[in-house]
């Protein structure tokens, strides 16, 4: 059973690569014409949210609970995601069908915000986070957690019962280690490809590494068509991604769901899943004798690349609810009361995330999140985001993410030429782009 460490995620340790916010008030104080409702009628808000990962579903519902429960005078309606489509197309149908939530995990925020849908975060809120990202100058997210590092969790067993006693200081020695399972009689890495997020795990570890470790401002240049899909090294990240695929990856992956990655895992189905700290929770809960560990999986150089770099994402309210005062107020009461340290502290520990907040948070963290932690801080590791996750002149297509991995998928099943499929994406995404400044 790994052993558990106290662990104090400050400002102080995290500074390289994090920012950290205020203090919150508590939720408990009386309304006071600021932060709370002052009708004695009961307010009501709805609040959507992505459900992908099971354990953060979880927590965010616990909150929602504890919050109504000492504020009896506040409803909230969990309209949580709840399909196998992403999360983006889910909201689009949600606005599309007058649903839309008043208070809203936000991750496509500039596609919301250039669409009137959402409004920047109040002022009031702003000052518990220090310099959080803002989009053409303003603050829209509350951020739920900054940006965790993503890697292989491993089986330690599978890894000692194939002889593997280092861990891989280059691509080529990761590539070692998958043929050493593979001989093993294991299949080396699980993936669930059934939901097309899953699939950006993979993408983007290649991509970062070939792309945009080296020219962060890639996508920009691409909308402006001074650098190609078909480009050496786009072509190089996707090999690399269609040969791991077709060579170490459990032949199912297209049919096997994100929530079932762990269960492989756990029962030797597979030695390795390649994800975030999300995942530890879910590891531990299913079964906490078990053994794991964790690591950043460096490129051909020996350098090591992460996802990273905090991102416009969080919390949103609706511009629809901005216009009724009363439940502002009470959106603006349950925010506070996410954040405060005691609350905020149970939902970072259920999730393994890295607070975004002022406010010093304490919890219990295993040998595994701690190697992402001193990921994060390591100035030697270039912290990154993923192709959807940038903003700005950065920004994607909004459809382009789901349509790209989906065509990727159809290039490993087909074992179809990666140079020529590149050419098809390339320009799929000059026609995204050109469509949508129509």
């Amino acid at each position: 059973m790994l052993s558990k460490s106290k662990f104090k995620l400050t400002a102080a340790l995290l500074a390289v690569t994090l920012t950290l916010g205020a203090c919150s008030t508590s939720s408990s104080t009386n309304s006071d014409g600021n932060g709370s409702t002052s009708s004695s009628e009961k307010v009501s808000f709805t609040i959507g949210y992505a459900s992908g990962d099971p354990a953060a579903k979880k927590a965010i519902a616990d909150s929602i609970k504890k919050f109504t429960d000492a504020n009896p005078s506040i409803e909230i309606k969990d309209m949580s995601e709840n399909t196998s489509n992403s999360y983006l197309d889910w909201l689009k149908t949600k606005d599309a069908v007058g649903e839309f939530p008043d208070l809203v995990e936000m991750r496509d925020t500039e596609v919301f915000a250039d669409a009137g849908k959402i409004v920047e975060l109040p002022s009031d809120l702003i000052e518990l986070f220090d310099s959080p990202p803002e989009v053409d100058g303003k603050v829209w997210n509350a951020p739920i957690a900054n940006n965790v590092p993503q890697g292989m969790i491993y089986s330690k067993k599978a890894y000692a019962d194939a002889g593997i006693t280092d861990l891989p200081k280059t691509y080529d020695e990761f590539i070692s280690i998958q043929e050493k399972l593979k001989s093993s009689g294991i299949t080396p890495i699980v993936v669930g490809g059934k939901d097309i997020f899953h699939m950006g795990f993979w993408v983007n570890k290649f991509l970062i590494d070939e792309v945009y470790a080296e020219d962060p401002d890639w996508n920009s240049k691409k909308t402006e068509q001074a650098v190609s899909f078909a480009d050496d090294n786009v072509v190089q990240a996707m090999t690399d991604y269609k040969e791991l695929f077709q060579n170490y990856v459990d032949k199912g992956w297209l049919s096997t769901p994100d929530n079932q990655t762990a269960s492989f895992l756990i029962t030797g189905k597979a030695a390795q899943l390649y994800s975030g700290t999300w995942m530890f929770s879910q590891i531990e809960e299913a079964d906490p004798s078990f053994e794991y560990g964790f690591y950043a999986i460096p490129d051909r150089e020996g350098h090591v690349n992460v996802i990273g770099l905090p991102s416009p994402a969080g919390w949103t309210l609706s511009a629809e609810a901005a216009k009724d005062p009363e439940k502002t107020e009470a959106i603006k009461k349950f925010i506070r009361f996410f954040f405060e340290p005691e609350q905020y502290s149970q939902y970072l520990a259920s999730v393994n995330g890295i607070p975004s907040t002022k406010a010093e948070v304490t919890y219990e963290t295993g040998e595994a999140m701690q190697t992402a932690l001193d990921l994060m801080s390591d100035p030697n590791v270039t912290k990154s985001l993923a192709i959807n996750n940038w903003w700005g002149e950065n920004l994607i297509p909004p459809q382009f993410r789901n349509w790209f991995y989906k065509k990727l998928q159809e290039m490993v099943l087909n074992d179809a030429d990666v140079k020529t499929y590149m050419e098809q994406v390339d320009a799929e995404y000059d026609n995204q782009v050109k469509a949508n400044s129509m």
